[in-house]
C-alpha cells in the first residue's frame, strides 16, 4: 500500500529491514553448525549418506529440515520487506506482519520448533550450545525476538485487519500488477461461483459441476503454464500459485482440479515426443481433456520403487495389469498418466515406464466403461468434489505409441521432473485453505457475542486470527520464492519441499484454530469450518507426507555433493 514517508519513518523501516537481515545471518550460522553436528551423527563426513543412519536418527535429521525451512522462510520475509520498501509499499501493516513473523520464528528457533503437534526439535538436540544461541538473545536481533510479537503488536495488527475488511488479502503480498490482476479475477470467480456452493457439494459428496469446470477452462486455469504454441497462456509457476490459492480458498477440490492438468502437461512438455505434445497439450489447455495421475499402489505409498503394476508389450499394444489406489478424479478423466513396470527384471525405479493412457469418461452409475478396467470409490473425510478411487487393471490396453517419449524404463525419472511443481502448487493450495479458515474464523468472531461483547474482543481469539495472518504471509513468500526459482530454471526441489512442508502445517493449525473460535458450532457439519478442517488435514499427507518431505530436505542439506 502506498503511503507518505517522513525521514523518521524511512529510518525506522530501514532499521527494521537491516535487523531482519542480521537475524537471517544469525539463523544461517546456527543452521551451518547444526548441519555439521547432524552430519557427524549420521556419519556423512565421507560424502556418502547411509540410509540406515538417517532412519535411526530421524528426529534430528528431520529437525534439521525444519530449522532450514525456518531459515529460508525468514530470508524470504526479509526480502519481501526489502522489495516492498523499495517500491514504497511497505506500509504499517506490512511492517507489523514482518516484525511479528521474525519475533515468533526466532523464538521458535531459540526454544524449539514444532515438527508436529507432539514432536519438537530443541536447539541442543542439533548440537547448538548456549554460546551458539547467544546472538538470538542480544543486541538488535535479541530485541526483535523479544519485541517482534508482543500483545501490543498483535493488537495493532488486528486493528488494521478489521479496518481493511473486504480486502483480498491481509497485507500487500508483494505481487506485481499483472499477478495482482490475476488474483483479483480468480477471487471474484471463487467468491461468486464456488464459495456459495462448496459446502453443499462437500456434504453431498457431489462432483464439482461441469459448468464450473467449463468456466475454469474459459478463464485459462488448465492451460496456465502451457506454452502459447500449444494453446496455453504461457505464464509462470508464480501465476499457478496465485490461481491455486484463490481457487482453494473457495474449495480445495476446485483448486486441485488444475493439479492433474499441471502434472500431465509438465510430463508431456518435459518428456513427450513432438507428436504427443501437439496431440495432448492443446486439449489439456482448453479443458477438453481432463487428466488424472495414476501412480500410487496399495501398500506402496511414497515407495514408488516397489510398484508392481505390469505393462506387457503385445505387438503394438501394452497390456496393463495391477492395482492402483488413491486416484483422484479418475471417473471423469479422459487421460491417465499411468506409471507401470515394463521390465520386471529391473529392480526398483529402473523398470518403470510412464504411459499416456486414454480412457472414456464414466458416470457414477458406470464409472469405468472401459475393457480391462474397474474401480471402487474410497469414501473420504474431506478433499471431495473429485472423488477418490481404487482401480484395478486386467489387460487394459494402451497403444505402444502412448509410451511417454517412446522411452521405456524412464518413467520414474520423468515423474521426478514434476515433483517440484506439484509440491509448489500444493503449498499454494494449503495457503488458500488457510486463508479460507482465517476469513471464516474472523467473520464468526465478529458475529458471535458472549458476555455482552463480540468474541473477537478477547485476546485469545484475536491472537489466533493475527498469528494465522502472520504465518500465511510467511508461507506465501516462501512459496512464491520456490515458484520464481522454478520459473528461472533453477533446481528447486529443496525450496518446493520447504514450502509444502511449512504451508501444510500452517493450513492445519489455522483450520484447527478456526474451529476453536467457533466453539461447539465448529464441530457441527452445517458449518463450513468443519469441512475446511477435514480439507486441511490431507495437505500434510499427499504430494509427499511431512515426514517424507523432511527426509528429502535433509538429504539435500546433508549431501556433500550439493
Amino acid at each position: 500500500m502506498a503511503h507518505a514517508t517522513s525521514s523518521s519513518d524511512f529510518s525506522e523501516k530501514s532499521a527494521l529491514i537491516g535487523t531482519c537481515y542480521n537475524a537471517v545471518n544469525v539463523v544461517d550460522q546456527l543452521l551451518a553448525k547444526a548441519t555439521v553436528h547432524v552430519r557427524q551423527q549420521v556419519g556423512a563426513e565421507s560424502g556418502t549418506l547411509d540410509n540406515s543412519a538417517l532412519t535411526a536418527n530421524q528426529h534430528i535429521v528431520h529437525g534439521l529440515s525444519w530449522l532450514a525451512t525456518y531459515a529460508e522462510a525468514l530470508r524470504q520475509m526479509a526480502g519481501y520487506a526489502d522489495r516492498l520498501d523499495t517500491e514504497k509499499r511497505f506500509g504499517q501493516l506490512e511492517q507489523l506482519l514482518t516484525r511479528a513473523a521474525f519475533g515468533e520464528y526466532l523464538n521458535h528457533i531459540a526454544g524449539g520448533i514444532a515438527m508436529s503437534q507432539t514432536e519438537f526439535i530443541r536447539p541442543h538436540e542439533l548440537g547448538l550450545t548456549i554460546d551458539d544461541l547467544a546472538p538470538l538473545h542480544h543486541d538488535q536481533v535479541g530485541q526483535l525476538r523479544l519485541n517482534g510479537n508482543t500483545p501490543g503488536i498483535r493488537q495493532s495488527i488486528f486493528r488494521l485487519i478489521c479496518e481493511q475488511e473486504g480486502a483480498s488479502t491481509i497485507g500487500d503480498t508483494g505481487l506485481d500488477e499483472t499477478l495482482t490482476a490475476v488474483r483479483d479475477q480468480m477471487r471474484r470467480f471463487s467468491s461468486d461461483r464456488i464459495v456459495p456452493e462448496a459446502h453443499d457439494w462437500h456434504l453431498a459428496n457431489e462432483y464439482i459441476p461441469l459448468d464450473i469446470i467449463t468456466e475454469m477452462s474459459e478463464l485459462g486455469v488448465f492451460g496456465l503454464t502451457i506454452p502459447e504454441e500449444y494453446g496455453g497462456l504461457g505464464l509462470g509457476k508464480e501465476s499457478m500459485c496465485v490461481v491455486s490459492e484463490e481457487l482453494s480458498r473457495g474449495y480445495i477440490g476446485v483448486g486441485s482440479l488444475g493439479t492433474r492438468s499441471e502434472i500431465a502437461a509438465e510430463l508431456i512438455l518435459a518428456s513427450g515426443t513432438e507428436d504427443q505434445k501437439n496431440r495432448w497439450l492443446p486439449k489439456i489447455a482448453t479443458g477438453e481433456v481432463l487428466p488424472t495421475a495414476v501412480f500410487t499402489e496399495p501398500n506402496t505409498g511414497s515407495d514408488l520403487a516397489s510398484l508392481s503394476t505390469r505393462a506387457v508389450l503385445d505387438g503394438d499394444t501394452y497390456r496393463i495389469t495391477g492395482n492402483k489406489t488413491w486416484i483422484t478424479h479418475p471417473v471423469r478423466a479422459d487421460l491417465m498418466t499411468l506409471l507401470a513396470r515394463t521390465n520386471p527384471e529391473e529392480p526398483g525405479y529402473k523398470g518403470l515406464s510412464m504411459f499416456l493412457a486414454e480412457k472414456p469418461r464414466g458416470t457414477d452409475e458406470t464409472p469405468f466403461p472401459a475393457d480391462g478396467m474397474s474401480g471402487s470409490e474410497i469414501e473420504v473425510l474431506g478433499y471431495r468434489g473429485m472423488k477418490e478411487y481404487e482401480i484395478g487393471f486386467d489387460g487394459f490396453e494402451v497403444p505402444a505409441g502412448n509410451l511417454l517419449g517412446h522411452q521405456p524404463g524412464a518413467g520414474f525419472k520423468q515423474l521426478m521432473q514434476t515433483f517440484e511443481s506439484a509440491r509448489i502448487q500444493t503449498a499454494a493450495r494449503a495457503i488458500g485453505v488457510a486463508q479460507s479458515a482465517l476469513e471464516i474464523g474472523l467473520r464468526y468472531a465478529q458475529e458471535r457475542h458472549q458476555f455482552n461483547q463480540p468474541i473477537l474482543s478477547f485476546p485469545r481469539v484475536s491472537d489466533k486470527i493475527v498469528l494465522a495472518a502472520v504465518e500465511i504471509m510467511i508461507a506465501r513468500q516462501l512459496t512464491y520464492f520456490a515458484a520464481r526459482e522454478k520459473d528461472r530454471g533453477a533446481r528447486s526441489d529443496l525450496e518446493a519441499g520447504m514450502a509444502k512442508l511449512l504451508a501444510a502445517r500452517i493450513a492445519w493449525s489455522t483450520a484447527d484454530n478456526a474451529v476453536q473460535i467457533h466453539g461447539g458450532n465448529g464441530f457441527a457439519l452445517e458449518y463450513p469450518v468443519s469441512r475446511i478442517l477435514c480439507d486441511a488435514r490431507i495437505l500434510n499427507i499427499f504430494e509427499g507426507a511431512a515426514e517424507i518431505q523432511a527426509q528429502v530436505i535433509a538429504r539435500r542439506l546433508l549431501d556433500g555433493a550439493n
